[in-house]
């Protein structure tokens, strides 16, 4: 079921794994496979979630109540479904601080209001930091990256693809009653050219994934960044109403995983410093201590 809901649900990451390590890619299944059903429970979508082992039991309930009681199995190490098992597991094993599984249910829990409104920028950073900079974290200890700046810049990558699927979703979003930025265009571009400056501060981070894992990382960036740069094309308001879901063809990942290749080269003679974005940690840091979960 794994790989089938990764190729479904998750294309550009799907593509990008065919560049992993058979024991990586088994270890990213597990992440993504909890992480897609806290963020469907959260979303209440059943194509998804009512395929879980006795999912049926939770028709009727809330998200909010069934991510209570699945937070309550991940404090109790409840191993009621395997997809808990499995994330028990890979957390011990890979001596993953279990507060970065506590911020992403404080972020998908928030998305549980009957409206959800973010109006500053600290808001926006921290719940983009839990419900995404999170799984950066996850998968950047899955890779053995150690070096504190590179985790930061990890946190930076998980948070830019957030801000992209916020400027992607606006119209989403409003239907669910939640609204992350302001539904215009010049909030869009905004939110695209904020997501930049993390893609751009978690490049050199990637340098520290061992080689062979090293390329798809920078492949995910890329054809993810491109979602954005297709957002921009749109030009206005009414074209990108218009759209509809806004991705990224196959046409067009081929082209960014050819690109690929001169940031691989590019990364080579990259020197990793001090980690760029020190004020937007810091904004984050004023509710979350990111030190205890790096």
């Amino acid at each position: 079921m794994k790989n089938n809901l990764l190729k479904k649900y998750a294309k550009t990451f799907y593509w990008a794994s065919f560049f992993l390590s058979s024991k990586i890619y088994n270890k990213s299944l597990i992440i993504y496979n909890y992480c897609r059903t806290l963020d469907d429970i959260a979303d209440l979508n059943p194509e998804f979630f009512y395929q879980l082992h006795n999912a049926e039991q939770y028709d009727g309930t809330n998200s909010k109540e069934i991510l209570k009681k699945y937070r309550s199995y991940w404090r109790t190490k409840n191993d009621f479904e395997p997809i808990n098992k499995e994330m028990y597991k890979l957390f011990e094993q890979e001596k993953i601080s279990r507060k970065i599984v506590e911020d992403l249910f404080d972020g998908l829990e928030s998305d549980c209001q009957e409206k959800v409104k973010i109006n500053s920028k600290k808001n926006l950073l921290i719940y983009c930091y839990r419900v995404a900079g999170t799984v950066g974290l996850m998968m950047s200890k899955i890779l053995e990256v150690h070096d504190k700046n590179s985790l930061k810049g990890a946190i930076d990558l998980g948070i830019a693809m957030q801000l992209t699927n916020i400027a992607r979703d606006v119209m989403e979003d409003k239907k669910m009653g939640r609204q992350y930025i302001n539904h215009d265009f010049e909030s869009i571009i905004k939110t695209i050219k904020m997501a930049d400056v993390f893609y751009e501060s978690s490049f050199q981070s990637i340098k520290s994934i061992p080689l062979r894992c090293r390329f798809s990382i920078i492949v995910a960036r890329r054809i993810y960044r491109e979602i954005g740069n297709n957002i921009m094309k749109k030009k206005n308001i009414e074209n990108y109403n218009n759209a509809g879901k806004i991705f990224v063809s196959n046409y067009e990942k081929v082209i960014q995983t050819i690109l690929s290749f001169y940031d691989l080269i590019k990364l080579t003679f990259t020197k990793i410093e001090d980690h760029r974005l020190k004020q937007e940690h810091n904004i984050i840091m004023e509710e979350i201590n990111l030190n205890e979960r790096i």
